[in-house]
């Protein structure tokens, strides 16, 4: 019993090491490759091949195949990217992940120790941001090995205990057997990487032989996939498609080679004399070749999903669309998917000021129609971003993106207050319809120059989350001041027509209430110009650069 226990200590505390050092490792290296981690994933996944490409690429970088799945089920959530584009992202994430399990077969478990050494120095006393961000993926390097070795050596007396070794020879005779371990591992610890891993460790202290190994491995490529089956519950149509067409292709994949199983392992056997580099190699062919063979059915893979799970997406949702709770492991991807929430928050506070001036300028109640439900949306959306960011912020963020946090936060409430002034308006304009108010010629001819300015200063605001541009930022500002002298100066002027009689008093009311509302409206939209002034904004490569200028 007192072995049993400390097996399992060895055993789950070893695996702990080794996540905790996959996540540190990948942490670190995402923090290098910042934002252009999620550009690389958005901008070259055009074609099949280039999102094959980038699928391995990114998740050689972040080492979890099932967090880039997570991450691509979440963009095609989003609207980012197509099931198509999704498909060949995920075909190559499962070549991306198996650098993990090769690197175990190096047998490097002997630079654990210093890596963790060096790896903590540099994260602590790095002159530079990256040259810290690599310390910790050099220290989580160090702390995945140790793991390893822990788990490894823990399990090292089960090779002589017959329960065990009838159970992998099970496994060498029935591949099934172990492709159902494999997978129901893989299920639990949510890392394909860390099972493939384990089997690598287990094959170079002899407790497993190639069959087996490879029976394992087969197993955890299809127990990977329940990460993005799971996260696609809550979401869109489309993506939980994506998750299901992860699921096919490997179960496809493993299909194939359990039918050319001996042959396959015959012919891995011969590529290199110790079992777990053969294990490794046999990961790595397996992989390479699915998705050589899947890649020209791409298109079929997708029908099939599309009558499995036949329907369409709902077009509008009152709530979030882009925010993924799943991505926010990935600070650059959750940041730029709450710039697109703003995005669209801002379209949405600019479609309703418009409405209401309109209605407010023809006298025509029909402009107001939807206007209080756009309210509560806008009302819901600032809810929404500010708890994603809320909670993004208790992750680990680079000082940059801290900066752009703290500044999407403040946009966020800024244009939640738009919506409020757009909806004080639009109670004006319902008032001044309803009890038929007339305005002078002069002062109609103010509140549309007023009205046009505002709501230009407004959209202006809002292109800068895409643009990025400080020098319209810096335009907005100076601008905004243009409006308050503005602002002064038409309540100067309708007082002295309502002095002169020429205005009705109850008009000249809703008069000074409207441009006072629009003075506030562009206040908001300063704000917003100075929270984004000073931030380097992340801009979607589909976005072309709007600039703001005086003369609009």
């Amino acid at each position: 019993m007192h072995s049993g226990l400390l097996m399992a200590f060895g055993l789950f505390g070893g695996l702990g090491l080794f996540l905790f050092g996959m996540l540190l490792m990948a942490d670190g290296l995402q923090k290098i490759a910042g934002d252009r981690l999620r550009r690389l994933i958005e901008v070259l996944t055009s074609t099949p091949i280039t999102g094959m490409l980038i699928g391995a690429v990114v998740t050689m970088l972040i080492q979890r195949s099932s967090a880039t799945s997570v991450m691509v089920v979440g963009f095609v959530n989003a609207g980012l990217m197509t099931l198509r584009q999704a498909i060949s992202v995920i075909m190559g994430a499962a070549v991306g992940t198996t650098v993990t399990a090769f690197m175990v077969s190096l047998r490097l478990s002997d630079l654990a120790l210093p890596a963790i050494g060096i790896g903590f120095l540099l994260s602590m006393i790095g002159q530079s941001k990256r040259m810290r961000f690599g310390g910790q993926a050099l220290l989580g390097f160090g702390v995945l090995f140790l793991g390893l070795t822990i788990m490894g050596d823990a399990m090292k007396p089960l090779g002589t205990n017959p329960i065990f070794t009838g159970m992998i020879l099970n496994f060498s005779q029935r591949p099934f057997l172990g492709v159902l371990a494999g997978a129901l591992f893989t299920a639990v610890v949510q890392s394909s990487s860390a099972t493939s891993s384990l089997v690598v460790a287990l094959a170079a202290r002899g407790l497993l032989d190639l069959n087996a190994a490879f029976s394992i491995i087969l197993g955890a490529n299809i127990g990977t996939t329940v990460t993005s089956l799971l996260a696609s519950i809550p979401m869109q149509l489309t993506a939980k498609r994506a998750a299901l067409a992860h699921l096919i292709f490997k179960i496809i994949g493993v299909s194939i080679f359990l039918v050319l199983f001996h042959p396959f392992l015959t012919f891995i056997a011969n590529t290199f004399p110790a079992v777990d580099r053969q294990a490794a190699n046999a990961n790595i062919i397996f992989n390479i070749i699915n998705a050589l063979i899947m890649l020209p059915f791409i298109s079929v893979l997708e029908r099939l999903v599309e009558r499995l799970l036949p329907g369409v997406d709902p077009t509008e949702q009152a709530g979030a669309v882009y925010l993924d709770s799943n991505l926010l492991n990935t600070p650059s991807v959750a940041l730029g998917q709450a710039t697109r929430e703003l995005v669209r928050m801002g379209k949405l506070a600019t479609e309703m000021l418009e409405k209401v001036l309109a209605a407010f300028s023809t006298s025509d109640r029909s402009h107001l129609a939807g206007v209080e439900q756009m309210e509560e949306t806008i009302d819901q959306l600032e809810r929404d971003i500010v708890d994603y960011l809320v909670r993004l912020s208790q992750k680990s963020l680079s000082n940059e993106q801290s900066e752009r946090l703290n500044a999407l936060l403040h946009v966020s409430s800024d244009l939640e207050r738009i919506g409020d002034h757009a909806q004080n308006i639009a109670d004006l304009a319902d008032y001044r319809i309803e009890h038929r108010l007339p305005l002078s010629e002069e002062a109609e001819a103010e509140l549309d120059d007023m009205s046009s300015q505002v709501r230009n200063l407004v959209e202006a605001a809002v292109s800068l989350l895409t643009s990025g541009d400080r020098a319209s930022a810096k335009l907005i500002m100076a601008d905004e001041g243009c409006i308050d002298h503005l602002e002064k100066r038409l309540r100067r002027q309708h007082i002295k027509r309502l002095n002169n009689g020429i205005c009705f008093p109850a008009s000249g009311i809703i008069y000074l209430d409207l441009i006072s509302n629009l003075e506030r409206v562009a206040d908001h939209a300063n704000n917003i110009a100075e929270a984004l002034a000073d931030i380097s904004v992340d801009k979607p490569s589909s976005t072309s650069k709007v600039s703001y200028s005086a003369s609009n």
